[in-house]
């Protein structure tokens, strides 16, 4: 028997190096005559990096930054130096979970500490960045990020704007950057969702209320977005608020396609490619993979949804380990899930699994086989 293990991360729990050693090993001790292989995957959000260091073996590097606030911080990134390639988590500065619950605010939250990290990697001599875009505190169309790399962002009067989500609905002209910094660069973006930019689906009413966006903000960052999108329009040629991932990040996604000329793939198919792992789904016998919480986006751009995918084109049996579920059978039934076994239900309390998760780990493979 043959049984791939590929989860995620529990977000604030366990990440999924850690998570994938637990698994194998509780897995073995049970079928000692498997063979058990362990491939931890990242969406493109919180983790992307380190997972990027565990497969390719690149450098980690810092960066002098500031948070989605505008407060100095230190972030870090992935860098290998003979393909002159970083790798760049965009949570690493402008994430969500930098920020105190009571420090969240849609409104004044920038891409900014993003884009510095981008023009560090360049002036390293990074010729290629790959930008996972996910955990975001921000709902700026990428505005911040782009006026740390050139772009400037002016009000009726010609004045600049500060680039965050308040500023959208004032834009009146888009300035180009001055220098080549941004030539010769080739940009991709991994993506963990593929809302559009704006409307009921879009950046701000899906994930503008866990930013700390009220019902009045977030209408005012969706009618922000239409108009940055029209601006896209008139300086660029094109709109891009229809397109699979444009949302992502607080319309980070849009802002990467347009003012970088980024690709915007698939986080977790654009890992699952890189390392060759399809082969393995189609050898194995049993998946078992995982994530913090199944929910609908699960069976969007996430990691369990794009493995259950790839499952059920090869015909292959899939179970799930999570810290907790939200979908229903039904969903469970289109994704092709024989099983899912939740930390919470074993541990009966959510926050002791989540405080604890290899407490519990051994009951739930014991459950899942």
């Amino acid at each position: 028997m043959k049984i791939l293990i590929a989860p995620d991360k529990f977000k604030g729990s366990i990440d999924a190096i850690s998570l994938c050693d637990l698994l194998r090993k509780e897995i073995v001790a049970l079928y000692p005559e498997a063979t058990v292989e362990a491939y931890p995957l990242a969406d493109g959000g919180d983790g992307y990096a380190s997972i990027i260091q565990h497969y390719f073996g690149t450098v980690e590097v810092s960066a002098a930054t500031v948070n989605a606030l505008g407060s100095p911080i230190t972030a870090r990134y992935q860098y290998a130096e003979e393909s002159q390639t970083a790798y760049i988590e965009m949570a690493a500065a402008s994430g969500l979970a930098l920020l105190k619950q009571e420090a969240r605010n849609a409104m004044r939250a920038s891409t900014y500490g993003t884009g510095l990290m981008i023009r560090d990697a360049i002036v390293r001599g990074a010729k290629k960045i790959i930008l996972g875009i996910g955990g975001s505190a921000t709902n700026d169309g990428g505005i911040g990020m782009a006026d740390a790399l050139g772009y400037m962002f002016l009000d009726k009067n010609g004045d600049p704007l500060d680039p965050c989500g308040e500023s959208l609905l004032e834009i009146e002209e888009i300035v180009m950057p001055e220098t080549d910094l941004l030539e010769d660069v080739e940009f991709q973006v991994a993506c963990d969702v593929k809302n559009p930019l704006c409307g009921i689906e879009g950046a701000s009413f899906v994930y503008g209320p866990q930013k700390g966006a009220s019902a009045e903000e977030v209408q005012l960052l969706d009618d922000g977005l239409k108009h940055l999108d029209d601006l896209f329009m008139k300086f660029f040629g094109r709109s891009v608020a229809e397109e699979p991932g444009a949302g992502a990040a607080g319309g980070l996604g849009a802002g990467c396609d347009v003012f970088l000329g980024a690709r915007l793939l698939p986080g977790v198919e654009q890992l699952i490619d890189a390392i060759g792992l399809e082969s393995k789904i189609k050898e194995a016998n049993i998946i078992l993979t995982g994530e913090g919480c199944l929910d609908e986006q699960s069976m969007q751009g996430k990691v369990v949804g794009t493995l259950a995918r790839f499952a059920q084109q090869y015909n292959k049996r899939v179970r799930v380990i999570c810290g907790d579920s939200l979908l229903s059978d039904r969903d469970l039934g289109v994704l092709g899930i024989e099983s899912v076994v939740t930390l919470s239900s074993i541990a009966g309390d959510k926050k002791l699994s989540m405080a604890a998760p290899q407490r519990f780990i051994k009951e739930a493979v014991k459950q899942s086989f």
